[in-house]
């Protein structure tokens, strides 16, 4: 479906006045185009009702007037419902009623007298009732956002007059319990699914009366009812991962886990079965390797019967896996006491040691008036590259860093102003998302790195600018870095341009730079199993480094590459150890948890799904 012409809206009143006009001038087809404009507005309107019934009079019914096609207009789909309903053909009308509702669920497509009419179900089958209710249920989530539950209510009246014309019509019953407890009638949908399963005992209705207990809190009941369902149907491979599903959001992991294991051994390649036995054993153990092994699935078996959400729900708010780490170190710290602080910003720093140059120029940058005296530089010398052949992105006057290369394109800032985001659905996602960097020139994507564009002016832009710049520069990198992953990839990956880059930006200065380039070898490892030893190879020799040179001075990116370590597939168990005590060392306190855990919060909210 559409959402309409794509000339300038006007107002209801104006389509409405205009579709008056072309009625008295006998332009059905016009007076229909405005209806169906005015429609979409306000579906629920009187005057737009008594309009179509002048249309309707006036054209003897004519259907044609509202065609439906490959791009139907959902205005014209919702008047040809009610065209159908005033022609005695009710049910081909909620069929379309409820097309519009999956198409834009917040809108009161049914909220009209003729849905919620006692009498409707006189002319309604209850079985093809019970599949308009399915159909419903299909279009929206479960639960349904709250913003979206009233104008699904009107069916919710449907159903009831429905069930209480066919009372013991099991498929009915459990349909009808379905959109219930969609819309947050738990109580009604145990009850209604409770009365299908004694009318005629199903697997589907037993499915139907676990969904509703378990939405009531009430998991043994749900469990004996989805285990009863597996007595109806021991092939239906869903009902064994619902259960395991349900097993495990108790906190039973050994048991779901089991009845996962049952389900693979029908079936090892049944796709929910895959998708669940791979986020359940990693949320046993901890280990990534199971989030691997599922984006190895996703990408080899690219048909799956439909969409799962396992790996970006192990992998959400998880450091690296499915979002940037906020910054660690003095500097930074300061500037988010900067910016909490009533008053002008200013203040001072005293720095026992010198920090990221990133870090350095985006505090003094955010906080003008920000006092910083460094007392010392220990050895190793931080604004030496930790290898000779690391790309020189930094020189240092004293302890002042200053980039070496131009300032990018102005393509190129807003390039990955629009793709830059601090959250991920999981590495291979952001790797996709990407490839929107792939025709950006190298020297524009290094030029990006100690460059970074300001904040836009968007919902993202305005909280980052506000609550921690820090993060939006670190945002900006790992996205460069990303990009650099899509460059020149008809080479060969061991001599690769984009190979090279990224390890020289590895080596380079201990920067957020390192931090970003290394995420980016590990996503390449996530999406190219045939990169994975040699990306293990690099993040190995790179945290062994760093733990050499923690012993003897701070590396505020120290506990951010452990995390990177511990997201790389094929990593030896040596330095799986030794990035565990890394980040064991290098704890955050719980004050400073608390700080990111509301900046995140805040940061995420606009942008979390309803």
């Amino acid at each position: 479906m559409t959402e309409g012409r794509d000339e300038p809206a006007l107002s209801t009143a104006e389509e409405l006045a205009l579709a008056r006009l072309a009625l008295d001038e006998g332009d059905l087809r016009g007076a229909a185009d405005h209806l169906t404009a005015a429609l979409v507005q306000a579906p629920t309107l009187p005057e737009v009702h008594e309009i179509l019934a002048r249309i309707a009079a006036a054209s003897g019914g004519d259907l044609d007037l509202f065609p439906l096609g490959h791009h139907a207009f959902v205005g014209a789909v919702v008047a040809r419902a009610h065209l159908l309903a005033a022609a005695g053909r009710p049910a081909e009308g909620l069929d379309l009623l409820v097309a519009a509702t999956g198409h834009a669920p917040g809108v009161d497509w049914a909220g009209v007298p003729w849905v919620t009419a006692p009498e409707l179900v006189e002319r309604l089958d209850p079985d093809r009732a019970a599949r308009i209710l399915m159909q419903i249920c299909a279009a929206v989530p479960d639960p349904a956002p709250r913003a979206t539950r009233a104008p699904l209510r009107p069916y919710l009246t449907l159903a009831r007059h429905a069930v209480d014309a066919h009372p013991d019509h099991a498929l009915l019953l459990g349909a009808a319990s379905a959109l219930a407890r969609r819309i947050g009638e738990v109580t009604l949908a145990v009850t209604w699914a409770s009365r299908g399963v004694r009318a005629q005992p199903s697997k589907l209705g037993e499915v139907w009366l676990g969904y509703a207990y378990r939405s009531a809190g009430r998991t043994r009941d749900a469990l004996a009812a989805l285990e009863r369902a597996v007595g109806h149907d021991p092939d239906d491979l869903a009902v064994y991962a619902d259960i395991a599903g349900t097993l495990a959001d108790t906190g039973r992991l050994d048991q779901a886990i089991g009845w996962i294991d049952r389900a693979l051994a029908r079936d090892p390649g049944f796709d929910c079965a895959v998708h669940t036995a791979h986020r359940l054993r990693f949320l046993r153990d901890g280990d990534v390797a199971h989030l691997i092994a599922l984006a190895d699935f996703v990408r080899d078996n690219p048909d799956d019967t439909h969409e799962h959400g396992d790996l970006a729900e192990c992998c959400r708010a998880r450091p690296w896996l499915g979002q940037v780490t906020p910054a660690a170190g003095a500097m930074v710290d300061a500037l988010r006491r900067a910016l909490a602080a009533d008053g002008p910003p200013g203040g001072a720093v005293r720095l026992a040691a010198l920090e990221p140059p990133s870090a350095m120029r985006t505090v003094t940058a955010a906080v003008p008036g920000l006092a910083v005296e460094v007392t010392g530089v220990a050895d190793p010398d931080p604004r030496e590259p930790r290898r000779a052949d690391a790309c020189p992105l930094w020189r240092y006057d004293g302890t002042v860093a200053a980039p070496t290369l131009p300032v990018p394109s102005t393509a190129a800032a807003d390039r990955v102003s629009q793709l830059a985001h601090p959250a991920w659905p999981h590495p291979p996602a952001a790797y996709d998302a990407a490839v929107g960097l792939a025709t950006l020139e190298l020297t524009d994507l290094l030029g990006l790195l100690v460059h970074p564009p300001e904040a836009p002016a968007t919902a993202l832009g305005r909280v980052l600018a506000g609550q921690d710049p820090s993060l939006w520069v670190r945002c900006v990198q790992v996205w460069a870095c990303l990009g650099l992953l899509h460059h020149r990839t008809d080479e060969p990956w061991p001599d690769s341009t984009r190979r090279r880059v990224l390890v020289e930006l590895v080596w380079g200065v201990e920067d957020w730079i390192t931090e970003a380039a290394l995420f980016a070898l590990v996503t390449a490892a996530w999406v190219h199993p045939e990169v994975r030893p040699d990306v293990a190879r690099v993040v190995a020799e790179r945290l062994g480094d760093v733990a050499t040179v923690a012993r003897v001075r701070p590396v505020p990116i120290a506990v951010s590459l452990a995390h990177l370590a511990l997201a790389t597939p094929a990593l030896d168990p040596t330095t799986t150890a030794l990035a565990h005590r890394l980040i064991g060392d290098g704890a955050v306190g719980p004050h400073r948890r608390g700080i990111l855990t509301r900046l995140w919060r805040r940061l995420t909210a606009p942008f979390r799904r309803p």
